[in-house]
């Protein structure tokens, strides 16, 4: 049979000259977007997510090295993963810690998300996630063929009436969320939850660590543990790991996770080294309360400051600062403004933002020195003076 269609390998190029002609020569012109120049020694370096500057811990590498030392471990899917084995005492040490019945760890938060979605939303369970909440949840409630509602930022009303149109299902939100750093209104989201007869599903990704006694999470440092059906969080953040973990309320719902969750099922177990890590850094985040410290001191002064110089911070309150940029040509001056100051952020553009809010996000940290701080805010007033 014959068709007019182009065959499909001449469609996928021709997205491909698309995404080179009209962004790369077009939006960027022909720059580099994420990019510059390579920092250089005594720069100041905010681009990535090791909230409590733990990767490259002592106490961490060596557990990392010690079990690198013993083998690889269990190279085969986590469904076979049982006894006591290494995996599941950190689930249990994880689930813990965040006064959890239950949890399961995941390869990654993206999967953690993904596979959660998939195993309790359906054709017939709507899902309402927030507009900015991660990605990995909607792709989730559309991996389920679950019908997708998203509804304004933290705007309650319109979630409710949302929930009132299309009714009860599972609602999504980030408790801290990545682009901007504000909080969840998450007493409120309990409230509607639970009037709506919804499932409740926080990502703690971002606040996992950073947050509540022992850094068990903002849920557990509002008190509302027993009122979140689920916690995702991507232990890539202040865990400085590679992995995800996903909390439950009942306990059967692990061995149903397991069984039911495609990245669960099709994915190997967490290497065993991963897993010593892991643990490690567990115990470091419990024991090393100066980090949490260092970094609410020095998220109130970057915060503080970076605001007084005119900046919409967009009601952050946490660790990140995000300098809304918007456009992609936009994002690229502003990112080679603060690389001139030696201050390396981490440019979100599309996907990642909607079209024309791409930004510059800096994520602090507890390693960070009086005199970083200050030359982040001086990198932040070239900006408005040069650009805003």
């Amino acid at each position: 049979m014959t068709t007019s269609s182009p065959p499909a390998a001449a469609r996928v190029r021709a997205r491909v000259e698309r995404f080179h002609e009209a962004r790369v020569a077009g939006e960027w012109g022909g720059r580099e977007l994420f990019f510059g120049r390579s920092p250089e020694a005594g720069d100041v370096l905010v681009n990535s997510n090791d909230y409590l500057a733990l990767a490259g811990d002592d106490r961490v590498a060596k557990s990392i090295a010690d079990s690198l030392a013993d083998g690889l471990g269990t190279l085969a899917s986590g469904v076979y993963v049982h006894g006591d084995h290494p995996q599941l005492v950190l689930e249990r040490d994880l689930a813990a810690h965040m006064h959890a019945p239950a949890g399961v760890l995941c390869q990654s938060g993206w999967d953690a998300n993904l596979g959660l979605l998939q195993a309790i939303s359906d054709a017939h369970t709507p899902v309402y996630v927030d507009q900015i909440a991660h990605m990995s949840l909607a792709a989730g409630a559309r991996l389920a063929g679950a019908p997708l509602h998203v509804f304004r930022h933290n705007d309650l009303g319109h979630l409710r009436s949302r929930t009132d149109r299309h009714g009860p299902g599972v609602i999504a939100v980030d408790a801290l969320y990545s682009t901007n750093g504000s909080h969840c209104p998450l007493r409120e989201m309990c409230d509607l939850a639970e009037e709506t007869g919804c499932v409740l599903v926080v990502d703690e990704s971002h606040s996992l660590g950073t947050t509540g006694p022992l850094g068990a999470g903002m849920v557990v440092e509002l008190g509302l543990a027993h009122r979140v059906h689920f916690r995702i969080a991507s232990l890539s953040k202040a865990f400085a790991g590679r992995a995800g973990f996903v909390t439950a309320t009942d306990p059967a719902f692990v061995p149903y996770f397991r069984l039911e969750s495609f990245p669960a099922v099709f994915s190997s177990a967490l290497p065993a080294h991963d897993v010593a890590g892991l643990s490690a850094t567990l115990e470091a985040v419990r024991a090393d309360e100066w980090r949490r410290d260092r970094l609410h001191q020095v998220s109130e002064w970057v915060r503080d400051e970076v605001a007084a110089l005119g900046f919409d911070l967009e009601g952050s309150v946490s660790q990140i600062v995000a300098l809304q940029t918007g456009t992609e040509w936009a994002t690229i001056e502003v990112r080679e403004l603060l690389e001139e100051h030696g201050v390396f952020g981490a440019v979100f553009a599309p996907p990642a933002t909607p079209r024309d809010r791409a930004l510059v996000r800096l994520s602090l940290h507890a390693g960070l020195g009086d005199d970083d701080v200050d030359r982040i805010i001086a990198a932040c007033e070239s900006v408005r003076d040069r650009w805003r």
